[in-house]
């Protein structure tokens, strides 16, 4: 068996009216061509064996298990492979289904199609699908997981960002077209004069000025203290020396994080020790060669999204955490909570799987805890020190309760950044009460939010 070509479909085709992300993959059975499924010994049940989930496919009987019926009966190993290629997408978190095997004029040699999300996905499991049959053959082990594993992996290495992904699958509901110009985030939304280009949540209207402002967080923050705008006190500084700068001029507690960092790398809050401080500026180092240091402002964490300059929405935002029952310890309340359905690898789900790094060890070490303690029954633990939902956070809709004024500020700092669209990060007790009365203040301001 011999895979003589493999082509990537992208538009109008041959198969399918309104299915244009197809593989199509030319397939040279060889002396396969003569030995249908029910003429190799044991085909059948090692290949239910190993992909049990095919049991779902209804093929032409049009019933669940009819795949498996005709292997039974006897089909062609395109055939199979087709089924495969699709099995294993949908086992690494992907949304396909649909596929054709045909013969072409030259005998032996098949078109097996089918549908794919990703380019690189789509190939890789055609490949991976011939592996697998061939391995089923010859009765040889497989590793079937470490394909799965692969395909996640490349997923998340291709796949448009979460923020991007939304906005073309809206586009796809209003029957928008769209294309993507790079192997990033870049998309165009329509054609001729209409089209419209997007980076994340960046459109071609925002001010390429206005990003580099919100990249920089220290000079953010000095426009918006000139403004009137309550920021968190605090300095930039770049060496050791200056965290004991920070130390005698901010005052413990601390907040340390990369001058040009995102999605709460680097960053580590609440510091009160110098050796702390140390070990927090040289986490914060890696990401950025300057770190801001910030007093430590207790309160809750809040974004609000502006888009044209007007507040849209407004979330409290949870860091990743686990609630005790007495019984399991952190270990495992983890491997509880990451086994919820709607986490995932990556940007996959709604949620993230809370993943064991530095920053999850140092909180538990400050509390006195490492993953073996047991929390009592109904103690929550944070894990993170950030709030994004990146590192396995939640957040709570709190649109409707923001005081007037705080959407006044909110509206006015997306027009003294200029940014058309940008995401205003809020330390505070609560949104219900003007930030100049309950001692809250604005983090960052942040372009393209997620």
């Amino acid at each position: 068996m011999k895979i003589e070509k493999i082509q990537v479909l992208k538009g109008p085709n041959i198969w399918s009216t309104y299915r244009k992300k197809l593989i199509q993959m030319r397939l040279n059975l060889e002396e396969l061509e003569h030995q249908p499924t029910n003429k190799i010994e044991g085909f059948y049940e090692r290949l239910a064996q190993l992909l049990p989930s095919l049991q779902t496919h209804r093929c032409s009987p049009g019933v669940p298990g009819g795949f498996f019926m005709r292997v039974k009966e006897g089909t062609w190993m395109g055939h199979v492979i087709e089924h495969i290629a699709l099995e294993i997408q949908t086992l690494a978190g992907m949304n396909t289904g649909y596929g054709r095997t045909r013969e072409t004029k030259e005998k032996g040699i098949y078109n097996v199609v089918f549908n794919y999300e990703e380019e690189k996905l789509g190939v890789f499991a055609a490949e991976a699908a011939v592996k697998i049959a061939e391995a089923l053959i010859s009765s040889l082990p497989y590793d079937l997981e470490e394909d799965i594993r692969q395909l996640k992996k490349i997923r998340e290495q291709t796949r448009l960002g979460p923020s991007t992904g939304s906005l073309v699958e809206e586009a796809i509901a209003r029957d928008i077209p769209w294309i993507r110009l790079n192997n990033q985030s870049l998309v165009q939304l329509g054609y001729g004069k209409n089209q419209m280009r997007i980076r994340a949540t960046m459109t071609e209207r925002t001010s390429s000025i206005a990003v580099d402002l919100a990249s920089n967080k220290e000079e953010t923050k000095r426009l918006l203290d000139e403004q009137a705008i309550p920021v968190a006190k605090g300095i930039t500084i770049t060496s050791k020396e200056g965290v004991y700068e920070a130390i005698k001029k901010v005052g413990f507690p601390l907040v340390f994080k990369p001058l040009d960092g995102n999605h709460g790398r680097g960053a580590t809050i609440n510091v009160k020790t110098v050796e702390e401080a140390l070990d927090a500026f040289e986490h914060a180092a890696l990401v950025s060669r300057r770190v801001i240091v910030e007093r430590f402002i207790t309160g809750y964490d809040f974004r609000v999204l502006v888009v044209d300059h007007k507040m849209v929405a407004a979330a409290l935002r949870v860091p990743a955490h686990v609630t005790g029952d007495g019984v399991s310890n952190i270990n495992q309340l983890i491997d509880q909570t990451n086994s919820d359905p709607r986490r995932g690898y990556g940007h996959e789900k709604v949620l993230t799987e809370i993943i064991i790094d530095r920053d999850l060890l140092d909180l538990l070490h400050k509390r006195s805890y490492t993953l073996e303690s047991v929390p009592a029954a109904g103690e929550q633990v944070f894990l993170k020190s950030t709030a994004n939902l990146s590192t396995g956070g939640t957040s709570v809709d709190v649109t409707d309760m923001v005081h007037p004024q705080n959407v006044f500020f909110c509206e006015r700092i997306s027009r003294i950044t200029g940014l058309d669209i940008c995401g205003i990060d809020i330390m505070a007790q609560n949104l219900t009460e003007p930030l100049t009365e309950n001692g809250g203040v604005v983090l960052e301001v942040n372009a393209a939010p997620g």
